[in-house]
C-alpha cells in the first residue's frame, strides 16, 4: 500500500487548527497517505532523519489497483487537502457556485483545516504556530476572506535584526553594514565595490546559482558574514546547490551609494520588504484563520475530514479514500473498512508533487505516459519548531523585537520569533498557576520542593526554527537541548530562566528547495498533470515554488486553479511570480 510505502520516507500527515498538543511532542503514526504532512520523529534506532532518492522510490513502486466492491461518489471537482491553497479553492468553488450549477468536495486527511499553517497549543496554555508565519498580502481577494473570516487582528511594524559577533544589526544585514565593526565594515564594503565594478564591466556576467547572486550582488564580504553561513542553516543546503530565479521580493539587492551614505553617517537602513508590516490574529495563532475560513465561508456540507488518500488512480479519475478515527487511524469498523472511491472529472491537488508522482506510478496504464523518472529532481528540507515558554517579564533586550537572524554556528536555530509579541493571547494570563519544567541552563540543579509548585506569571515565549537535510543532520532527541542552550549563547534569555512550557515538532517537508534542478522539474510536471490527466498541483510542496509560498500566494494558487479548471483562465501567481510580487493584485474581489 501507498501508506506503507510512505512511510517508509518518514513522512505522516498533517492539518491542523489550533489545537491541544503534548509538550516536548513528536508524534508517530502506523499509517500514512498522500496529503499534508503530520509532524514525525525518525525510525527507531536513528539520530535524525534520512532523505532517500525520489527517482529510484519511484522506478521500484509497486502496481496497485483499486477494489471494485467500494462505495462511490461523483463529483465535478475535487479539492484534495485544507492548507491555505486547498481552502482557497474552495472558497473560490464556493463564490462560483452561486452562479454555476457544479458539484464538489474537499477532502482533507486532518481533523481540522490548516495544513501547514497551523497553529498548536501545549498544555500549559502556550500557542505556536508551526513555523514562522504572518500576515501579509499582495492580493485584494485574499484580505477580503481573511477579514470576512476573523474579526480581530493585530497590526505591527516588523522589528527584525540579525545577530553577528554579538551585535543586533538591523534586518536586512546588507543595507545595514554601518552597525558592524570596522574591520567587518571594510570587508563588506570592499565586496560591495568589487561586485559593483564586476557588473559595471560585465566581468561577473548573469549568475546562474544563488552563491553567484550573492557574489555578483553583495560581494564577497557580505557572502562569508552573512548569506553562506545563515542561508545554509535556512536551507540546509550549500547557496551553490540553488538556483537564483526564485529571488525576486525575497532577498534585498542594495545600491551602494546609500550603504555607504549610511556607513559615513552612522545610519540604519529604513524598513524594506512586503513583510515591514504585518497582521497577526488576535486570537487562534495562523490556525485560527484557517479554522475560521473553513468554518465561515465554505459549506460544510462541501467538506470531509479525517479522509485519507490512498491512492489516485489518474487513468480512470478515481481516487481510493480511507476513513479515519479521532486518533488517525483507519477507521475498519466503517462499511468496506472505511474504504470509499470518488470519481472527479478535475482535480486540485495541493499533495506532495513528488508524492503524487510515486502514486501514479503504480498504475501499469499509466507508466508509459508518465514523464520520465530523470525529471523528479525535486529536493526539500526538514523543519524543527521549537517553543519555549517563560516565566517572568520579557526581558529589555529582547522588547518589541518580532523575529531574529541567526546565522553563526553557537545556536542551531537559523530564526528565533518573539511570539508573545504578536498577541497577548499567544500565553497564558499572568494570574495562571504552572511550576517549572527547568531552569535554562543544562548545569542547573533540577527543579524540586517549593521551586517547582506552580506560580502565578507573567509568561512571554519564544519559537525556533532548525532545518535538517542529508547536507546537514540534526539529532533529534537532542534538539531541544542545544536550542535552549543557543537562546543562553545568543542573549535571548538567562541561564536561570524559568521554563514552563517546551515545545518541539519535527515538519519532514519544511521547505521546498529551490534547488538547480527545480523548474526542468516543475516545466515537465505540472503541464503534464494538468493537461493529460485534469490535476491541477498547486501549493506549497504541490507546485514546489517558494517564491509563492507565502499564505497569501499560497491561497491564491488555489484560487487561480479554480478559475484554470472551470475556465480556462491564466494562472498568474503560478506563472509569473514577479508580476504578482511586484504590484497589488486587485482584479477579484470576494462578496
Amino acid at each position: 500500500m501507498l501508506a506503507s510505502a510512505v512511510n517508509k520516507l518518514g513522512i505522516t500527515p498533517d492539518g491542523r487548527g489550533s489545537q491541544k498538543v503534548t509538550s516536548q511532542t513528536s508524534e508517530n503514526s502506523a499509517s500514512a497517505g498522500m496529503g499534508n504532512q503530520k509532524p514525525s520523529r525518525p525510525p527507531a534506532g536513528q539520530k535524525g532523519f534520512t532523505y532517500p532518492d525520489i527517482k529510484s522510490q519511484l522506478a521500484n513502486e509497486e502496481s496497485f489497483e483499486i477494489p471494485a466492491d467500494c462505495p462511490t461518489e461523483d463529483v465535478d471537482v475535487l479539492v484534495v487537502g485544507s492548507g491555505p491553497t486547498g481552502l482557497g479553492a474552495a472558497c473560490r468553488l464556493t463564490q462560483m457556485n452561486k452562479t454555476s450549477n457544479f458539484s464538489w468536495l474537499l477532502v482533507e486527511e486532518s481533523p481540522t483545516a490548516g495544513g501547514l499553517a497551523s497553529t498548536d497549543v501545549t498544555p500549559e496554555g502556550f500557542l505556536f504556530d508551526v513555523g514562522g508565519h504572518v500576515i501579509f498580502s499582495h492580493y485584494t481577494y485574499f484580505d477580503n476572506v481573511i477579514d470576512a473570516a476573523v474579526p480581530e487582528w493585530y497590526t505591527h511594524e516588523r522589528v527584525s535584526y540579525v545577530r553577528c559577533k554579538g551585535r543586533w544589526v538591523p534586518y536586512p544585514f546588507q543595507n545595514n553594514i554601518s552597525v558592524l565593526e570596522k574591520d567587518d565594515q571594510a570587508s563588506c564594503v570592499q565586496g560591495l565595490v568589487e561586485s559593483a565594478i564586476g557588473r559595471a564591466s560585465g566581468k561577473l556576467g548573469k549568475p546562474k546559482t544563488f552563491d553567484e547572486w550573492i557574489v555578483t550582488n553583495l560581494g564577497e564580504g557580505i557572502a562569508e558574514l552573512f548569506m553562506r553561513p545563515y542561508n545554509f542553516k535556512v536551507w540546509a543546503i550549500p547557496t551553490t546547490k540553488m538556483q537564483c530565479a526564485w529571488l525576486g521580493e525575497r532577498v534585498a539587492a542594495p545600491a551602494l551609494q546609500p550603504v555607504l551614505n549610511n556607513l559615513i553617517h552612522n545610519k540604519t537602513a529604513p524598513n524594506w520588504g512586503p513583510n515591514a508590516t504585518f497582521r497577526f490574529p488576535a486570537y487562534g495563532g495562523t490556525g485560527g484563520i484557517w479554522s475560521a475560513v473553513a468554518k465561515k465561508l465554505i459549506p460544510a456540507e462541501r467538506q470531509r475530514y479525517s479522509m485519507r488518500v490512498m491512492h489516485v488512480d489518474a487513468a480512470h479519475k478515481q481516487v481510493l479514500m480511507q476513513k479515519l478515527d479521532r486518533n488517525g487511524v483507519p477507521d475498519t469498523s466503517a462499511e468496506k473498512q472505511g474504504r470509499s472511491v470518488i470519481r472527479y472529472s478535475k482535480m486540485i491537488s495541493t499533495m506532495p508533487l513528488d508524492l503524487l508522482a510515486k502514486d501514479l506510478m503504480r498504475n501499469d496504464l499509466l507508466k508509459n505516459l508518465l514523464p520520465t523518472l530523470d525529471t523528479m529532481t525535486l529536493t526539500f528540507s526538514t523543519t524543527h519548531v521549537i517553543g519555549l515558554g517563560i516565566r517572568g517579564a520579557r526581558p529589555e533586550n529582547i522588547g518589541d523585537k518580532c523575529w531574529l537572524y541567526f546565522p553563526e554556528d553557537d545556536c542551531p536555530f537559523y530564526r528565533a520569533t518573539v511570539f508573545s509579541n504578536y498577541s497577548p493571547n499567544n500565553q497564558p494570563t499572568s494570574s495562571t498557576k504552572l511550576p517549572t519544567i527547568r531552569l535554562a541552563s543544562k548545569d542547573a540543579s533540577p527543579v524540586s520542593g517549593s521551586a517547582a509548585e506552580p506560580k502565578e506569571g507573567p509568561y512571554w515565549s519564544l519559537m525556533f526554527e532548525v532545518a535538517e537535510s542529508k547536507h546537514k543532520p540534526v539529532e533529534f532527541d537532542n534538539v531541544v537541548a542545544d536550542t535552549i542552550q543557543g537562546a543562553i549563547n545568543t542573549s535571548l534569555i538567562s541561564s536561570n530562566a524559568e521554563i514552563v512550557s517546551i515545545y518541539h515538532r519535527a515538519f519532514y517537508r519544511g521547505y521546498p528547495t529551490p534547488s538547480l534542478e527545480r523548474n526542468s522539474a516543475l516545466e515537465i510536471w505540472l503541464p503534464y498533470l494538468k493537461h493529460k490527466f485534469n490535476i491541477w498541483s498547486r501549493g506549497r510542496f504541490g507546485s514546489w515554488k517558494y517564491e509563492v509560498g507565502n499564505q497569501d500566494h499560497s491561497f491564491m494558487l488555489g484560487v487561480d486553479a479554480v478559475d484554470s479548471a472551470l475556465f480556462g483562465a491564466m494562472e498568474t501567481t503560478l506563472e509569473y511570480p514577479d508580476l504578482v510580487n511586484g504590484r497589488r493584485n486587485v482584479e477579484r474581489n470576494w462578496f
